[in-house]
């Protein structure tokens, strides 16, 4: 099968691979669908010890399921691998498992390729009438969904909602969409990059700032450096919430003063539970993510110039989805 290939910091190759290949309990899916990740990127510039080269990156993926009962099923990938049996899976926060795996990191091998191997649980089927290039954009939607209720369940009742995401990227605009799924109505996106901000403007669903003003109940940092969290830290209120999920650098940029004295309460969140995954998937289905129309299409076989394109800073839309067939 094809795939491309993470091969060392900013060289990959669309290339020939083994055909995969899936254990007990697994399924063969057929990829239609693959979209790049900002922890894809950090891979592609030898950020992520995580993933190391050669390695098939992308874990954002929907396509149809190619062997066993469930043969030519529609499905999105829920690309978390978990025990099942530990006490954090046991307790519905399988994201915490000690036993959890993903695709695109050791031992898994990603879905930026023309087949990927999962377990059965871990898909969900998808409607006629949706699309999976729009279903594969489950992943990063599942991310952002869990990161806003669990700064929603936080906040205290009596505090007002007006929302601060920080990036204007997929995890960010997936953040925007999720406030608004879950009541939040004034919501402020923050993005430095004027083609993207224009993007943004374009959807017309919030207000696309370069620079935020003020002080905002809820904070979402969906970039992660200590630059991005100094600014979470400066513009969430006292007594309000500050979800992080970005994880472009990992230290500096909070002030911890502030927060201790403004009671701020700080939310590290990472991917999803398996309920916010299903919830994420239904909410697509539903509509009420919106149109989901902000992805540019490209095949896999483009995909080393879309990885030097996003690092330029030179894509507008904040997804790019691969085809494997192309």
């Amino acid at each position: 099968m094809k795939a491309l290939v993470y091969n060392g910091v900013e060289h990959l190759s669309f290339a020939d691979v083994p055909d995969a290949v899936p254990g007990i309990g697994e399924c063969l899916v057929r990829v239609e669908a693959s979209g790049i990740c900002g922890s894809d990127m950090h891979a592609y510039l030898g950020h992520d010890e995580r993933r190391p080269a050669p390695l098939i990156l992308g874990h954002e993926a929907a396509g149809i399921v190619s062997s066993g009962p469930r043969d030519g099923t529609r499905v999105t990938i829920n690309p978390l691998v978990t025990c099942g049996t530990c006490p954090a899976c046991l307790s519905k926060r399988e994201n915490l498992c000690s036993n959890r795996q993903i695709i695109s990191m050791p031992p898994r091998e990603g879905a930026f390729a023309q087949f990927v191997t999962i377990p059965d649980s871990n898909l969900i089927e998808v409607p006629e009438d949706v699309s999976l290039a729009k279903a594969a954009l489950a992943e990063p939607l599942a991310v952002s969904w869990h990161a806003v209720r669990l700064a929603i369940e936080a906040l205290h009742p009596a505090t007002n909602r007006r929302a601060l995401v920080i990036g204007g990227g997929a995890i960010g605009l997936a953040a925007a969409l999720a406030l608004g799924a879950m009541d939040v109505d004034d919501v402020t996106v923050a993005e430095p990059n004027a083609l993207r901000r224009d993007y943004l403007r374009a959807l017309g669903s919030f207000n696309v700032v370069e620079i935020p003003t003020g002080e905002f109940s809820l904070v979402i940092d969906a970039v992660g450096y200590a630059a991005t969290r100094a600014v979470a830290s400066a513009h969430t209120k006292p007594g309000g919430v500050m979800a992080h999920v970005g994880l472009g650098e990992d230290t500096g940029g909070l002030d911890v003063r502030r927060m201790t004295l403004q009671e701020i309460t700080f939310i590290g969140t990472y991917t999803y539970t398996s309920q916010d995954f299903r919830d994420t998937s239904q909410a697509i289905f539903d509509g009420r993510l919106g149109a989901l129309n902000w992805t540019e299409m490209r095949g896999l076989s483009e995909g080393a110039q879309a990885f030097r394109d996003l690092r330029l800073g030179a894509v507008a839309a904040p997804k790019v989805i691969l085809n494997p067939w192309e």
